[in-house]
This record gives structure tokens, sequence and C-alpha cells, in this order.
């Protein structure tokens, strides 16, 4: 074609179409909903956690106590190295 034709074509006064989301997959996208199931499940496994490790808590406190106590030592102890 020559310059001079009016088809829209790539001239000064034509108006770009607005641009198209692409996504480069061959199924359709997915759209969340909500899934109490799951929900319910996970609040299910949550309880039986804090079932499980209440019991524990005395131990897991004790033991975080000493580390505490022997980081503190740990710190307060003379070294051999050179400052």
């Amino acid at each position: 074609m020559s310059e001079g034709s009016s088809d829209g074509a790539g001239g000064e006064g034509a108006v770009p179409e607005p641009v198209k989301k692409v996504v480069r997959t061959v199924t359709p996208s997915y759209r969340g909903r909500p899934d109490a199931e799951m929900t319910t499940i996970g609040i299910a496994y949550f309880l039986g956690l804090v079932v499980l490790l209440i019991p524990f808590l005395p131990f897991i406190v004790i033991v975080w106590v000493v580390s505490k106590i022997t980081g503190y030592f740990a710190r307060k102890a003379p070294t051999d190295r050179v400052r």
C-alpha cells in the first residue's frame, strides 16, 4: 500500500486499542472461593496441637529459662581471646 492510504493502520490520528491482559496458560483462571471444610480441618488440627502441647508447656518454660541463665553466664565467663 502507499503512504496515502486511509485504512487507519499506523496513521498519525489513529487511537490505539486498550491492551488486553495476556496469560500464558491453557487452563482457565482460578477464582477463589471460601473453603469451609478445610477451615474446619485446620481448626481441629490446631486444637489437637494445643491439647497435646499444653502438658509440655512447663517443660518448655524450664528449658527456656535454663538456656537464658546459661547464656547469661556464658557471656560473663572470661575468654582467652585477644581483643
